[in-house]
């Protein structure tokens, strides 16, 4: 009897082993499941900023480098010509006059231009800002 014992742990141990299946693996390439391809500019590229109010409120938009707001009225487009390239780093911070959280869609429709679509929605507190790194990169926080 003590000699069948570890004889049937050993068999139930392997049975219990196979009988549950892996998962299966899945192959691919970056190709097939890696996202889309982060915005970049080449460093010290002369870059237009579009701003587009897509939401219902008021949205006010504000450069570091210059101290006053600008207000965008709904439905309104507001292009910033950006001299200085991306050195030192470009930035914009925007916010809705009413505090609801804003989600901003970016996309690069030429080679020096930044479109920020400000929409509605969002998780709380929403996106607030695009920057343009010195390496070229944008970041939205």
């Amino acid at each position: 009897m003590s000699k069948l014992i570890p004889t049937i742990l050993i068999a139930t141990s392997f049975a219990i082993g196979f009988t549950q299946s892996p998962k299966p693996l899945q192959a691919g390439t970056c190709a097939s499941q890696c996202g889309a391809k982060p915005l970049q500019f080449t460093p010290g590229q002369y870059i237009r900023l579009e701003i587009f109010n897509a939401t219902s409120g008021l949205v006010r938009l504000q450069r570091p480098s210059n101290s006053d707001p600008i207000p965008l009225s709904p439905g309104k487009q507001l292009t910033l010509e950006d001299g200085e390239g991306t050195e030192p780093n470009v930035s914009l911070i925007f916010w809705d006059e009413t505090g609801l959280p804003l989600k901003a869609v970016l996309s690069k429709p030429n080679f020096g231009t930044l479109k920020v679509e400000i929409r509605p929605g969002g998780r709380p507190p929403g996106d607030r800002s695009v920057y343009i790194l010195n390496d070229g990169r944008v970041n939205l926080f």
